[in-house]
């Protein structure tokens, strides 16, 4: 069992707060692809960045031995994410 100190809750919470604003991002590309606003370059670039992105969060949450998916439950209105 992992002992949990006051730093590695504040880099879980870190971690969330990356994965919560990369979803954000992910959502907005998503509707600039949907209106036709982004070139194919834009497109392929934005995939590999989130791709990248993934990674790197993953890393994280090896580093940090966090198994579940990150996600914040907002009572009556559900789970963010």
């Amino acid at each position: 069992m992992a002992i949990t100190t006051d730093k590695t809750k504040a880099k879980a919470r870190e971690e969330l707060l990356v994965k919560l604003i990369s979803q954000l991002l992910e959502r907005e590309a998503v509707r600039r692809v949907d209106t036709g606003t982004l070139s194919e370059t834009e497109i392929q670039k934005l995939g590999l960045t989130f791709k990248v992105l993934e990674k790197k969060i993953q890393e994280m949450k090896a580093l940090f031995g966090i198994k579940e998916e990150l996600n914040l439950e907002l009572g009556p209105l559900g789970n963010l994410l």
